[in-house]
Formats: structure tokens, sequence, C-alpha cells
């Protein structure tokens, strides 16, 4: 450490102080109540990659590109911390403290531990990274606050944890995660970005700051809300950074002495910002990207400028100025009992002028935001595994901890975004690479302990994107396939398996057949230049799974194919594996149609009116149109709605990574016909195959039993022009009069309503960019109805959407540009694999419904989607034992409870979490026993904490601010609690204390502390 000797030479004056010190809000400076009192918050806002990769940020390397090194930072902060006890810093990113403490001796994480436990190095925010807040989902978000905030208690207990939400750098906001801070018992958050027209009207207003309701099922979920004056960065003029060029403070009996003059530009700053507040405090931080490397120059100006702006209180100015944080900050502003404008909306989307909406990024680098989705799939699969298994070895720890690190890295608001640089983009795909290996040798060690593969290999298919799977590519006989559903209940799904043209046949764990069929990739995937793989069909069969199950696949001559035995969920005429056709019915008027069959045969054994009924009901029937080739109507539930289904081409001239920019509104091109398509029809599945240009195609598909209908896309190499980008976007028209109003989701949770060029408490200038001004964050579904009918498309990855015509949504799904947007990361968004365009494919899956049922069955597809079945793949050795341990049903949970986390915590714990996914209108408030997990867990004691799994719920003890409208207000500081008894129970209490209760919308997080 190249400052240790500084600090060695103050530890002792650190130790006499450390027993009189206390952290938290008792360690804030004393304020005056007469005064503008002016809280300064010294901080660095460290990216865990953008321009650079996580290391050389860290590191301090290439330098050539921008001039950061963290760990120099941290280093030069403590060193200066421990010179005087007045002085405070904010550290947020707990990924870069967390390698640099790594690094520490014994006596100088023992200094640190001292300025912690004193209040004077604060956390703040405390996650693994700063997370983007529009394209990631909640699990993950919840999990990466979870890591880093454990991080934080195991190295410096109740001190380290932060109570304030620090989102100065994402580009827009999202109400979920204000909700999610609520619940891990958070006492605000302050952000720096909001839409430039909705911050003129609150400069005006006062209301810079709020009360957020943050959620429409969670009646606590209210979350005071501040915005900073400016930016993050220095106040104007007061850079004192070795990186700004702002006059220093000079104080010496020197011609160049300007104290009166930095202190008069000061203060007169200061009564600016101070007009626009509620209460006579003020923040202004003082910092900005990768500051403080040599810290020593921060704070000697610093000190001068508070010395010199106190010292004019004698003379009768009412201006105090102090060290502070955003913590004790907000702790002033509560201690005043204000009363705040309320906020029932988010933040989306955010635009820095009448020419720059940041919904780009939305949609920049959609095959990283699907691996992302990968990664987070892997990660729930492996927790849980581990918890089954009982893995304790520490190379499975380090696998287990290495892969929800990566996780927390790429949630960082220039990573799962994708506004970083190319080269950092990469190396963000290489660790997310590392960690999914890691996160599958976890799985393989426990899977050999729990299924009757002792010396299964285990391997995933990290290729079933392109349809390529190498370890079954040569040959798919006597392969095992091991799936793993990390949901809660018993799920239906269909696999898929790259095969050559051959007969197969599958089994299930006991013998039986189950129905299949092979069926061939589209001509597009079959071409795919990088495709390693001379496999152009695919096995399908379905799977029922509670937790695991091994399904047996073996090649057989068509004369030896066995049928299902009669007792399969499967209509006798689906009994034989077929082969698929090339046709379908075609009416004399020109249109195909395509449809499933009844999808529970066994009513037709029951009753015949049933059966007809039911067939009514479920039958999923789609029509193309013979002329177009365009999807034209679809059926499902009982409903029948025109539904055309394109692509749509943006051509766009400054578009870049955050922005999306169209160069005029007559520059956007919807493909009406000339579109080439086959159907291919089987007994598990039908499929159109559609090809739209040279670098769009897409498979329709409509599986038995499903009622929704899937569409792979298939995008690229999407074409360049000299001069204009191309945006890529998936069309489909309805029927349905939706007058402008559709709904999008919040980071996979609740649905928002959104009014086509309408804001919540302000107007948007949308004369120039109307398209891209209504485009809001889509990372699971947005839908849309009338008084008739509802249209849901629900996604596979985070990407940028939008209503813009009555009864269209559009979701966009691939981006290649020509020039930068000018924001900052000075770089071209063209990516490049295999030495070409980057090609992309994904899925969009449609839900059509009649608008008085419930959107239940939305949310439960959402959660097949984001975590299907995991595939793990084994040779059929046909060695066998019973398994060395077994695995819990949660079927008995209610049908509405998701398994959100299960996974091994401190040495001896396990972290449970569960949710009532429904809300307020879809659910209802459920109960059951975790009583008999609690034993499988052999669990000792269970205690109830926050959502983050780390506070005690019962010490949850959060700031209540005083919304405008919401009755009298009170004239002392208020608080929230638990809203119930949180769990606390043993192994000796009665079985009915281990009774848990859940509300929409609420989660709940466990420890269970095993024998």
């Amino acid at each position: 450490m190249k400052y240790l000797g500084l600090v060695l030479v103050a530890l002792l004056a650190v130790q006499a102080r450390s027993a009189q010190a206390a952290c938290g809000y008792e360690s804030c400076h004393a304020t005056k109540p007469n005064m503008i009192n002016i809280h300064l918050v010294p901080h660095s806002h460290d990216d865990v990659g953008w321009l650079k990769t996580v290391d050389q940020y860290f590191y301090g390397h290439k330098n050539n590109i921008q001039h950061a090194g963290v760990q120099y930072i941290i280093d030069t902060v403590v060193s200066e911390l421990v010179k005087n006890p007045d002085r405070r810093f904010i550290q947020v990113e707990t990924s870069f403290f967390a390698k640099w403490w790594a690094e520490q001796s014994e006596t100088g994480k023992e200094i640190v531990k001292k300025l912690v436990n004193e209040g004077r190095l604060q956390f703040t925010n405390g996650a693994w990274s700063m997370n983007d807040e529009a394209a990631v989902n909640y699990q993950s978000v919840i999990d990466q606050f979870a890591l880093g905030l454990k991080f934080l208690d195991d190295t410096f207990g109740v001190c380290g944890r932060p109570t304030v939400g620090w989102q100065i750098d994402p580009f827009g906001h999202s109400r979920e995660q204000a909700s999610l801070y609520a619940q891990m018992g958070y006492d605000g958050e302050f952000f720096s970005r909001m839409d430039h027209n909705d911050k003129g009207r609150r400069m005006i207003d006062r209301d810079l700051e709020m009360v957020w309701e943050a959620s429409e099922s969670l009646s606590d979920a209210k979350l005071f809300t501040g915005l900073l004056y400016t930016f993050y960065w220095d106040t104007p003029g007061f850079c004192f950074d070795v990186h700004c060029s702002d006059d220093p403070i000079i104080d010496a009996d020197s011609y160049d002495n300007n104290v009166k003059s930095r202190v008069d530009d000061f203060i007169a700053y200061a009564a600016t910002v101070a007009e626009k507040f509620r209460t006579n405090h003020i923040m202004i931080p003082m910092g900005g990207d990768f500051q403080y490397e040599d810290a020593e120059v921060n704070y000697k100006n610093m000190d001068k400028l508070i010395k010199y702006i106190n010292a004019r209180q004698s003379s009768g100015s009412n201006y105090n100025i102090i060290y502070s944080t955003p913590a004790c900050y907000l702790n002033s502003v509560h201690q005043s009992v204000q009363s705040y404008p309320n906020k029932t909306q988010d933040f989306f989307p955010y635009a820095s002028d009448s020419n720059s909406f940041w919904t780009g990024y939305f949609s920049s680098r959609p095959t990283q935001k699907r691996f992302e989705r990968d990664g987070n799939h892997m990660l729930q699969v492996a927790k849980e595994l581990s918890v089954f298994a009982d893995l304790s070895s520490e190379q499975q720890k380090e696998n287990l901890n290495y892969l929800r690190q990566i996780m927390g890295v790429m949630q960082h608001h220039d990573a799962i975004t994708g506004t970083e640089k190319q080269a950092v983009s990469d190396d963000y795909d290489r660790l997310l690479y590392d960690a999914i290996l890691g996160g599958e040798s976890v799985s393989r060690d426990a899977l050999r302990k729990l299924t009757n593969l002792p010396n299964g290999e285990f391997e995933s298919c990290l290729n079933l994107n392109i349809s390529e799977c190498n370890f079954a590519k040569d040959n798919a006989d006597n392969l095992v396939v091991t799936l793993y559903n990390p949901l809660a209940h018993t799920t239906n799904q269909y696999v898929r398996l790259p095969v050559k043209n051959e007969n197969f046949q599958v089994t299930d764990s006991k013998g039986r057949v189950v129905a299949s069929e092979v069926v061939p990739l589209s001509a597009q995937v079959v071409a795919l230049p990088f495709r390693d793989s001379d496999t152009q069909y695919e096995l399908v069969f379905k799977a029922t799974v509670d937790k695991i199950a091994n399904y047996y696949v073996k090649k057989v001559d068509s004369k030896a194919i066995v049928e299902p035995e009669m007792d399969e969920e499967v209509p006798k005429r689906f009994q034989k594996v077929h082969s698929l056709k090339t046709d379908a019915e075609t009416r004399e008027d020109g249109e195909t149609v395509v449809q499933t069959s009844v999808s529970d045969y066994s009513m037709y054994l029951i009753y015949i009116f049933l059966i007809f009924l039911y067939h009514i009901l479920q039958t999923v029937k789609i029509v193309i149109d013979n002329n177009s080739g365009l999807l034209k109507t679809v059926e499902m539930n009982g409903v029948s709605s025109n539904i055309v289904q394109s692509f749509g081409d943006y051509r766009t001239y400054d578009s870049g990574a955050y922005l999306f920019r169209q160069y005029n509104q007559g520059d956007f091109v919807v493909q009406d016909g000339d579109v080439e398509f086959s159907v291919h029809e089987g007994k598990l599945v039908k499929e159109v195959h559609q090809k739209f240009n040279d670098y769009t195609s897409q498979v329709i598909r409509l599986y038995e039993g499903k009622d929704t209908v899937e569409f792979e896309w298939l995008v690229g190499p999407v074409p360049r022009d000299e001069e204009f980008g191309h945006e890529i976007v998936t069309i489909f028209s309805s029927d349905i009069e939706s007058n402008g109003v559709f709904y999008t989701d919040a980071n996979g949770r609740e649905l928002l309503k959104r009014e086509k060029d309408k804001r919540e408490g302000f107007n948007s200038e949308l004369d120039r960019q109307p398209t891209a001004g209504n485009y809001y964050p889509i990372t699971s579904r947005i839908a849309l109805q009338d008084n008739n009918k509802r249209l849901a498309i629900l996604n596979d990855r985070a990407q940028g959407g939008s209503s813009m015509q009555n009864g269209q949504i559009e979701l966009m799904l691939h981006r290649r540009l020509t020039r930068d947007d000018g924001l900052g990361v000075s770089e071209t968004l063209n990516e490049e694999k295999y030495g070409q365009p980057l090609i992309a494919r994904g899925k969009v899956f449609l839900v059509l419904n009649a608008a008085d049922e419930s959107t239940a069955a939305e949310r439960e597809w959402e959660k097949e989607h984001h975590l299907p079945l995991w595939k793990f793949f084994s040779k059929n050795s046909g060695s066998t034992s019973s398994p060395a341990k077994s695995v819990p049903s949660f079927d008995e949970f209610p049908k509405s409870v998701h398994l959100l986390t299960l996974e091994p915590w401190n040495e001896g714990e396990v972290l449970l979490r569960v949710e009532n996914y429904m809300d307020h209108i879809e659910g209802k408030v459920v109960s059951f026993n975790i009583r008999p997990l609690f034993d499988y867990l052999n669990g000792a004691e269970i205690r109830e904490t926050t959502l983050d799994g780390n506070l005690p719920l019962s010490d949850m003890k959060r700031f209540k601010f005083h919304a405008e409208g919401s009755g009298a207000r009170g004239s002392e500081p208020e608080y929230y609690t638990s809203s119930h008894t949180p769990l606390a129970v043993d192994a000796s209490q009665e079985d009915s204390d281990f009774s848990v209760t859940l509300k929409p919308m609420q989660i709940r997080t466990f420890i269970v502390k095993t024998k």
C-alpha cells in the first residue's frame, strides 16, 4: 500500500478515538438550524467496465484510453481520511473494494475497519456494481445487492451496511428499483439523470425530491428519492482533482491569493441550489469519474473551502458547510419533517435534450443481453443444486461465488446496457463464459449425487442458441438428457435437441416411451457460416419435470419404434413418431391455416361435448396470407384477432449505443409482402418457416397443449449504408382498439400503464423524435387491450419497445449503426463476430386472451421463459446407482409462489427467498408451511431478514417521509418497521409456527441455520 507509512503514523490517534466513535447517523457532523447547511460529499464514480475492462480500470492499465486506476484511488483516500477525522468519503462499487481489500495487509485492514466504524468511510449503495435499471431483471438486481451487502456485513458488520441508494449514472430509473430499495430497508435513494423537461418543471416547483410510491401492490414500498441539482460531477468551477484544471484555493500571502473570490463563487452557487430545495440542507457532490487518484489534492482544497466559508459566519453569513455523505444529508432532511410531492410512475425514457432520448441502449448488443440471461439461469440452477447436494468443497464454493460476482458485474450500467467499447464487451463475454463453466462444474458435482448417474458427464450445450450441441452432434444415440427445473412447481416443457435426420426413441426414467419427433431446422440456421455442425434437424419431445428428470434418447430403426403407453399425457393419435409434412390446410381464398389439436385428450373420454368445448377454447390457430406470406390471424383461448406480424427497418443517421434517433419519419419501412414460407406439420409442433429478406427470417411455432405462439427470429448480418445505420424491429399489428394505451413490465415484476406521447407531471418535447420518445424498456412483456381482447408479447431478453399506432406492438431486435452518438463511448455500435457483422437469434411469444380474463397466465409464462429447464447431457453407459441424496418437491407451495432464491449462505446456513408473483389484481394473499423444507435442510432455526438477506427484519427501521395529499403531517420524524411479525422459529416448535403468508407481490427472505 503506497501510503501505508502516513497511515501508520496516524494509527495510534485513530485507535484512541475509536472507542468513542460511532458509525451510521451518529457519526454525522452537527448541522446548524438557522443556516443553509451545505453537505459536501466526496466520492468517485468508478465504472465496473466501460472504456476499459474491469481489471484495466482497477490496476490503472491502458491509461492511454482513460486515465483511471481504482486501486490508487482507494489507497490515497484511506491515507487522507486518517489525517483528518472530519473528512468523509463514500465507497460505492463493492466489486472494486473487495478486490482492493483482498490485497491489503492485516494492519491496513484494521485501519480501514476503524474508519468504517467511525463513519468516516461510508459505503453507499453497496451492490456489487451500480446496476442499470432498464435492461436488468429484478432477480439479478436482488442477487447482486445480496452479494455486495453480504461482503460488507461479513467484513465490517453493521457499520458497513449502506442505508441509501446511489444510482447517479444509470440512464433512466425504474420504479421497481425503488421498490427493491424499500424492501431492503433503505432510507432513500439519489440519482442525477432526469428528463430535461421533467427536471425543468421540478426546479421551478421545488420538486427535485419526492416520495416515490414504488408499488401498486405493496403499500409500504414508498421511498424518498432525490435528484442531484446538476450532476454527480463536482460543483462547476470547483473540481480540485488532478484530472481537472479549475483554480485551487490559494490562501498564502501571495499575489494570487483567491480565497475571497473562490468563497464568493461557491456561496453564490450554493444560494442558487438552496432555492430549489425545501429544507435548509443541500447536498453538493465533490467528485466524478475515477477521481481522487491523488486524494491529497482534493482534500487539501476542500479543507480550505470549508474553513473559509465557515469563517464568514462570524460576519453574519448564514452558510454552514460540512463534510458529509448522502446518508447524513438524508438524515438531516428527515429530521426537518417536510412534505414532498408524490411519484407513481418511473423515469423512462430519459432525454437529455429534445433530440436525445436514451432509448437505443434498451436494445444495444442483443446477443450479450441474452447471454446475461443465460448467466442468471445457470446461477439459479447451480445455487439450488448446491443446496440439495450439500456441496462444501472450497473449489465448489469458489466456482459458485465467482459466478455470483460476474453476474454482479454484468448488471453494471455499462455492461448489460451494451454501452461499452467492443473490447470491453468481449471481456464481459469472456468473464461470463468462464463463470458459467464454473457453474456447470458445480452443477455436475451436485447431479452426480442427486441422480442415478454417479459418473454422468452432465455437459451443457452453450451453443443451443444456434442449434448446435458438440456433445451430441456426431451421435445422439444412447444419450441421457437430464433436465433441471429451477421453478417451484412441476413444469411441462418441450425439449429440442440438434440431431441428424434419423429415427429416435425417447423414454422417461420409468422406461415409458415419450412422444417425440424430428423436425427440420430452418435453412437460414443451417447455413450459418460459423455453425460447426452438420445436424440439420432437431429432436422434439415434451418433458414433465418436478425438479430433476432424466430422459433417455436412443437411435432406432423405423420398424423398431415403440408407441407411448396409453397413460401418457398425449392423445392416442399422437402416439406414433411421425415425420414432418410440408403441407397444411390451404383454403381457396388464399390462406394457409395452421392449428394445434385439443390440449387434453382425456376429456374426450369423459364426454364428447366437453371435448368439443375444450377444443374451441384451447386450440391455437394461426392463418397465413398466401399472397404476402405474413401472419394474418391468431385464435386462442376462445378469442380471434386479426394480427399481422412483420419486420420493420428504421434507417438512422446519428443513433448510437445510447441513443435511438430516427432520421426522419419517412425512413421507416415495414415489409408488407414477398415473404417466402413453408409449413411443417408434426404431431407435437407445427412450424411456419418464413424468409423475409437476405438478413431476416423466422420460424413460427405452435406446440400442442401450449396456449401461446412462439416466434423465433434470426436477424443479421444487418446491412449498413455508408451514411445510414439500420435498426430492426418486429411488429405486431392487431385490430385491438388500444387508443394509445399499452403496458410494459418493470424489470420483470409489476406492469406500468403507458400512454403514447404522455408523461407523469410534465410535457415532453416529442416533435423531433416522436418514436424514440415513446420507447420504453421491455425486460419480459409488453401488452395492450381494449374492452374485448388483450394481446401480450413476451421476450427472452431486454429490448426497447412501444406502441406507435392503435393496436400495434413493436420490439427492437438488432441495431447496426454508422457513427457514435457523442455520449462518451466514442465508438460506433457495429458488432462483429466470427469476422462478419453480428447475427442475432431469439424468441418472442404471443398470448391472446379475453380482456376480462386474468393476466395470471402471462405471469406464469414469464417465469417459464425466464427460467426454463436447463439441459445437461451424458452418455448412457448403463451404469447407474441410487442417488446419494433426495431432492424435495415444492409443489405444495401455492401456485402463485415462486422459489426466487435457494442458495448456500454462511457456513451452515441456507438462504430461502419466496415470492408471491401475482399482483393485487391477479392474485390474493396465500399461506403455506415451510416445515417440510426446513426438515429436509436439517434445520435448527430460521430468522427472517430484509430482502437482501443481511439485516434481521426485526432490526429494520427506515425513514418515512410525508407525501403531499396523504393527510396531516406529523411534527416528529416517522419510520417504517416490518408490517408483519418476522418469522423466528427453531426445530423444537410446532409445525404451525412455520406458516408463511405472502401478500400479492410480496417477497420474504429467510436464513435457515442447519444442524
